[in-house]
């Protein structure tokens, strides 16, 4: 694990504008000095992101939020009074010397507090805001390990914290408390009817008004590989007939599905939603290093508590090609 002079030396690397790659709570962070133009275009340089896609801002404490937002709405109070330090991005109106690189040029910046231990220290001990969005290249599996990160990588970062895997597996829920009502822009490890109770309104929905946020476009959080999320039935004769064709298959699982035949690289996922989550991006990225034509998910219950992982593998397929199998 990590050690204060690990977290001096990573300090001291994010003030001269390097970057550091951190654990979280909900998947390892790709951190640069929010405050520094120069970090942060490298940053976006590393992941591949695009100039106009914001980033979340992760703070140590309270006490720095005026520095970066403007105004906290009660909603957000409550929120923060629930759920910080934790797995909750909030969207909130930016104050005036937040750059437009970490808002993406929005009237808005994202703000977080994580719990990690390591993650707490390092932001303590540095001071200020940093900007880290996932530790992966943009639109891919998130990392939920340093070694995953080491992996996406190698020697175009300048330091890994190792903080073991990641708690929770899937990145923070974000809500935009900017208008009148919140509003639940990426949905995450704490349900939607948490936030309402928390916040005291109902939330309301996004919009084209709404802001943008990290991780919410169209194709997101994809493997290299084609994925195709179907159900388990249509799954098993689609297995078969690529088989058939002398392509290479691989099935996660949920639930009692079986293969009928051998072949198949197969992983079962766990039944409970959190622990599908956890385990979802590693996984992922597991079958992604198979190396096969296709990954073919089992459908998920369409039920509250597997809102974010519906979300992430939604995603994961749209940013596959799977006409390509």
């Amino acid at each position: 694990m990590v050690s204060d002079p690990d977290i001096d030396n990573a300090v001291a690397i994010l003030r001269r504008g390097g970057l550091v790659a951190f654990p979280t709570e909900t998947v390892y962070g790709l951190g640069a000095d929010a405050r520094n133009p120069e970090a942060l275009g490298r940053l976006y340089a590393a992941k591949g992101r695009p100039a106009g896609h914001p980033v979340i801002v992760h703070l140590a404490d309270v006490s720095q939020l005026a520095q970066w937002a403007r105004e906290l709405p009660p909603a957000a109070v409550r929120l923060a009074a629930r759920f910080w330090p934790g797995p909750l991005t909030l969207i909130l109106p930016r104050a005036p010397a937040v750059s437009d690189a970490v808002t993406g040029g929005q009237d808005t910046v994202g703000l977080r507090i994580p719990s990690h231990p390591v993650a707490h220290a390092l932001l303590t001990k540095f001071g200020s805001g940093v900007a880290a969005p996932s530790a992966n290249r943009f639109g891919r599996v998130s990392a939920t390990t340093a070694q995953h990160v080491k992996q996406e990588f190698g020697d175009a970062i300048d330091l890994v914290l190792e903080g073991g895997p990641s708690e929770i597996g899937i990145e923070s829920t974000i809500v935009a408390v900017t208008g009148e009502r919140p509003v639940l822009l990426r949905p995450g490890h704490i349900p939607a009817r948490e936030i309402e109770q928390a916040a005291g309104v109902p939330l309301g929905a996004p919009d084209t008004g709404s802001p943008r946020a990290p991780g919410t476009l169209a194709a997101h959080y994809a493997p290299q590989t084609p994925l195709i999320v179907m159900e388990g039935d249509l799954l098993l004769e689609l297995a078969a007939s690529l088989t058939r064709q002398g392509k290479r298959v691989a099935v996660l699982a949920h639930g009692t599905l079986q293969p009928l035949f051998s072949g198949l690289t197969w992983i079962v996922a766990p039944p409970d939603a959190p622990v599908y989550a956890h385990d979802l991006y590693a996984n992922l990225r597991a079958l992604d290093a198979a190396e096969c034509d296709a990954i073919l998910v089992e459908k998920l219950p369409q039920q509250p508590e597997w809102d974010a992982v519906n979300d992430r593998l939604g995603r994961a397929a749209a940013g596959s090609s799977p006409t390509s199998t």
